[in-house]
């Protein structure tokens, strides 16, 4: 599934919103310098998710495309889950 996902770095805490739209947003606590806010976004939602995460496009834009391996019902229950 392709998910698009709007980030915020250099936040106080890792967390995941969505709009009444149904756009995800992500705060990320790490910054954009050197990859880290990508590096974050990355491990933490596969952790999250226990499912491989990619970036596919926006490396260095805040509005990015995430490829992973879920069902979209599955991706509605968590992103349920984290509000």
């Amino acid at each position: 599934m392709i998910i698009n996902v709007f980030v915020v770095p250099n936040s106080r805490k890792f967390s995941i919103s969505t709009s009444k739209d149904g756009r995800v947003k992500i705060y990320l606590k790490n910054e954009p310098e050197n990859n880290k806010a990508n590096i974050e976004l990355i491990t933490k939602l596969s952790k999250l998710l226990c499912r491989d995460v990619k970036l596919l496009f926006g490396h260095l834009s805040k509005h990015k495309k995430l490829s992973v391996d879920i069902t979209g019902e599955e991706w509605l229950a968590f992103l349920q889950a984290q509000a």
